[in-house]
């Protein structure tokens, strides 16, 4: 069968009927078999095979392939083995260029490892030989069906009323915010929600490696994504060039997915020159863990003194949201800190917000977020006019 990207999905599903209506003359197929094999060949052809089962499932969160007889998937954050696999190591092959080729990608021993994503948006990894020894390896962290809000983290006992009430107001007096998290703390689920708290009007560019981010609700948005170099003549597009053209499309907002590079300088100079609610996330075990890494990733990029990069992020980022994953396997906001300046050579972090364990029950988790008794500074409040509605929480 010659199935080219100029056949549309109906003729292909026709072919493969005349081939199915072929080998039922001769082989005893019932309704479920036909639909059965139907399906196969076509997500073969069109989708990615055997993986696509997994990947309409809506509670699979986690999809990882180490081999075409290893596959395992991530559910309500345990991991389970699938039963299933591929026939063939050629199989998975195939697999894995489709994947690339969907991304305008290019794979090979050259070029082992790509970043891209699926039409639905879910993250994909790919390491081929010789980076992995045995045989291809893909991740897959499936693009959530329902977008996460904040009001949904209350319901979810995320965060609280309270909480919820504060971020809010933070977005929309424009303060610089800073997620730090573990792998799989729900950082980019977190800025999402975040984001529907972004003024209707404003201009919005979001930055990323590969391009998760969904933001709700803001009309002037233009998404930004990096391109890595290959052997065809393609230059690379890093997030640090990235960074510096956005700030000649007039933007409101700049939103950087992640960072984990010397783009951190480029980050800070943005936020440094006038423009406001700058958001980010960041791998870090702590608010002050996270300091350190932008840091030293501020320091890759430039000789400067380290007094002037700690200036640089004092000025640079207003408050530190740290996120985690509890044993329970659910996800909270732990920490809510304001960067209150430079006080001795240090980095002075004032924590306005945290998660206090109280046990577990059933083993759930079991807590409470208490209010530090701390103040957030209130000059952009002022400036957005949203001063009044702050002591108000506060007086809550």
């Amino acid at each position: 069968m010659d199935v080219n990207g100029e056949i549309s999905d109906q003729m292909l599903m026709e072919r493969i009927d005349g081939q199915i209506d072929g080998y039922a003359r001769e082989h005893i197929l019932t309704l479920a078999d036909r639909e059965r094999m139907q399906l196969q060949l076509f997500n073969s052809f069109r989708k990615l095979d055997l993986l696509q089962e997994l990947l309409e499932q809506p509670d699979i969160t986690e999809i990882m392939v180490n081999g075409p007889k290893a596959i395992f998937y991530e559910k309500q954050g345990v991991l389970y083995r699938w039963e299933k696999g591929f026939e063939t190591l050629e199989k998975l092959e195939n697999v894995v260029w489709q994947i690339a080729a969907q991304g305008n990608k290019t794979i090979n021993e050259a070029e082992p490892i790509i970043d891209t994503r699926l039409p639905d948006g879910s993250r994909v990894n790919i390491v081929m030989p010789p980076a992995v020894l045995d045989a291809p390896c893909i991740t897959i962290r499936k693009f959530a069906s329902e977008m996460m809000s904040l009001e949904r983290m209350v319901e979810m006992d995320s965060i609280s009323r309270e909480i919820y009430q504060f971020l809010v107001l933070l977005v929309q007096a424009g303060y610089h915010i800073f997620v730090s998290g573990g792998t799989g703390s729900g950082k980019t689920t977190f800025l999402n929600a975040l984001s529907q708290a972004i003024p209707r009007g404003e201009r919005v560019i979001t930055i990323e490696d590969s391009a998760e981010l969904q933001l709700q609700g803001v009309e002037n948005l233009v998404r930004l994504e990096t391109r890595t170099t290959n052997g065809n003549g393609v230059e690379e597009i890093s997030i640090r060039d990235l960074i510096r053209t956005s700030l000649r499309m007039r933007p409101d907002r700049i939103i950087v997915g992640e960072v984990r590079g010397p783009e951190a300088l480029e980050l800070l100079q943005a936020n440094n020159t006038g423009h406001r609610g700058g958001m980010s996330t960041g791998h870090g075990n702590s608010c002050t863990d996270m300091l350190s890494r932008l840091e030293t990733m501020t320091l890759m990029a430039k000789d400067i003194s380290l007094a002037a990069v700690r200036g640089q992020i004092a000025a640079g980022f207003d408050v530190m949201i740290h996120l985690g994953r509890m044993r329970d396997r659910s996800r909270k906001v732990l920490q809510i800190c304001e960067i209150t300046g430079v006080v001795e050579g240090e980095i002075r972090l004032c924590p306005l917000y945290e998660f206090q364990e109280l046990g577990s029950n059933n083993g759930k988790v079991v807590g409470q977020w208490v209010r530090t008794g701390q103040l957030l500074a209130r000059e952009k409040m002022q400036t957005a006019g949203l001063e009044k509605k702050l002591l108000q929480l506060y007086q809550t």
